[in-house]
């Protein structure tokens, strides 16, 4: 068996960890600030990986040498990573094709999906285009959801009145 690797925090390191352990916006996050932490009270990364229930040994010494490089900030989650998105914001060809279908058809995702896949050579579901026109607040001439003409239009006077 190697040597355990110990680290030692310093009250403004380990207050920073605690912090990023008890209100990280991320689980992944408060799982690494959690791993230094347990790894400060001496334990061999085995034994913390066990506690954890979520990574093995080598997991948690890559961590532990990323924090001793970075700091807490080396324990978040780098831009990068996941799936990229079909729709870009940063592709201007995307942007236009979207908005110009939109303007077309400005009452059916199906259609402008449809349109999208075949000139664009993608495949998307309807959701993905809604959440892209969401993000960039491009938006369709439908009416709000759930909300008849008639009760729509009494909302509105009774708001004019008041």
């Amino acid at each position: 068996m190697g040597k355990t690797k110990v680290i030692e925090l310093t009250a403004e390191q380990r207050a920073e960890l605690e912090k990023g352990y008890r209100t990280g916006k991320s689980h992944c996050f408060r799982t690494r600030c959690q791993m230094v932490l347990l790894k400060s009270e001496k334990r061999i990364s085995v034994e913390v990986a066990a506690v954890l229930g979520c990574c093995e040994m080598v997991v948690v010494n890559n961590w532990l040498v990323r924090y001793e490089k970075e700091g807490i900030k080396g324990l978040a989650t780098r831009a990068g990573r996941g799936r990229p998105p079909i729709l870009s914001q940063q592709n201007p060809r995307h942007l236009q094709k979207v908005e110009a279908e939109i303007k077309k058809h400005p009452n059916s995702v199906k259609t402008v999906v449809a349109i999208l896949e075949e000139e664009l050579d993608l495949v998307m579901h309807p959701e993905t285009l809604k959440r892209y026109l969401k993000k960039t607040s491009i938006g369709s001439a439908a009416p709000e959801r759930g909300l008849s003409r008639g009760r729509r239009l009494k909302k509105e006077s009774t708001k004019r009145s008041s």
